[in-house]
């Protein structure tokens, strides 16, 4: 998954001929997975046409405070696009509207809406020689990153006029990977190993028959994706689901059995910054694991049982740098047994929920967790959407490691 996928992003494009290749960034922008709608200059219009970039960005396009094609004189709120956007791209940047946007001058639609907009700018000049190496032309550069702007530098070729050197907008795949790298580089988890493991583990009893128990994964899952929307690399071990995630800052690695997620997360433990434990792990597998069906025989099946790997402990008696988090679910004494096991297996949160709770446990896409810090703060937390539990845990890890 990119990490544009569901940003908006708003394009804003000026009048230059190299207006013509705004077609190809909206494909790759909706191909990252962004949404995007685009707002004009009017002269731009003359280079590429509205009805180009309405059809391929699926939206459409302003240009424009008023829309009166049909008399009834819509208002194109500058405000509304401005807060709408995540990211606002503008490419081409002419040297025209680049020195109203250092200056302050709004005169069109796109500069009422760079001057309304709250998130990161990009802005990609385009230009002939001259005009780009001109004084004045430095002086909007300067100025416009000073306001905290993202210059994506132009590149040197042939150019509309002839000439040949600096003032060539950035092809728009490297317009694209630009903004993929600086998003990322300021990610506050760019360059930490996150190992979570999720979902369930299923014990043998024969080729045929499991003990296993209900957990879904999605917990386990959401926490993958907050993590990794946070620049983090993932390694995601994962017992039996149907989940899925699709993320290049995530490796899942599939695992059945009790005794192969503790191989498997040992094996990744020692690189890991971070650790999240949020599998639903069995506590015992049958003792003896017949190698062909059983057959039913007597009214009555005994299955000796022998308890598994205490994965967590293990990682909490070996725990050196890293920052570990595990997983209590309760039925009882919810509190005693949460604050018990953040002590006795060496960890520094653990997340706890209770089948107690109407819309948390097993199986459902909402959770009602509180955290409990090895500092002993408590924090609890309404019913939520296990998608935004995994934000919240994530950002209270950000706070306790300081990352």
């Amino acid at each position: 998954m990119s990490i544009l996928k569901d940003k908006n992003i708003l394009l804003g494009i000026t009048a230059g001929i190299a207006a013509y290749k705004s077609a190809s960034l909206v494909r790759l922008f909706i191909k990252a997975g962004a949404n995007v709608k685009i707002v004009m200059t009017p002269a731009s219009k003359d280079f590429i046409t509205p009805l180009t970039l309405s059809t391929l960005s699926k939206n459409p396009v302003y240009s424009s405070f008023v829309n009166d094609k049909d008399g009834n004189g819509v208002w194109n709120s500058h405000v509304d696009l401005g807060l709408w956007a995540d990211l606002f791209v503008i490419a081409p940047a002419t040297a025209n509207t680049m020195a109203k946007m250092a200056t302050g001058v709004c005169d069109n639609l796109l500069l009422a809406t760079y001057l309304s907009a709250k998130c990161p700018v990009y802005f990609a000049p385009a230009m002939d020689l001259d005009m780009y190496l001109h004084e004045t032309t430095k002086s909007s550069f300067e100025k416009l990153i000073s306001f905290g702007n993202k210059l994506i530098p132009a590149g040197t070729g042939e150019l509309a006029s002839g000439l040949v050197g600096e003032g060539r907008m950035s092809e728009p795949e490297d317009i694209l990977a630009y903004i993929k790298k600086d998003i990322l580089n300021q990610l506050p988890l760019r360059g930490k190993q996150v190992l979570i493991t999720a979902g369930p583990t299923y014990e043998a009893i024969d080729p045929v028959r499991f003990i296993g128990n209900h957990s879904s994964g999605k917990m386990g899952f959401e926490i993958a994706k907050a993590a990794s929307n946070l620049g983090a690399e993932v390694t995601l071990i994962t017992g039996p689901t149907h989940q899925n995630i699709v993320h290049n800052l995530v490796t899942v690695i599939p695992v059945v059995s009790a005794e192969e997620m503790y191989n498997k997360v040992h094996l990744h433990y020692k690189t890991a910054d971070i650790a999240i434990l949020s599998a639903a792990v069995a506590d015992y597998r049958p003792k003896n694991v017949s190698d062909q069906k059983i057959k039913k025989k007597d009214s009555t099946f005994t299955v000796e049982l022998e308890k598994t790997k205490d994965i967590l402990k293990s990682l909490g008696e070996i725990k050196t740098n890293q920052f570990l988090i595990g997983f209590a679910l309760e039925t009882n004494n919810e509190m005693e047994n949460a604050i018990g096991k953040l002590k006795s297996k060496n960890l520094d949160l653990i997340v706890l929920n209770s089948l107690q709770d109407k819309g948390a446990g097993f199986g459902v896409s909402t959770n009602k967790v509180t955290f409990i810090t090895s500092s002993n703060t408590i924090i609890e937390n309404e019913l939520k959407s296990k998608a935004d539990v995994a934000k919240d845990l994530m950002q209270l890890i950000l706070k306790q490691t300081h990352a």
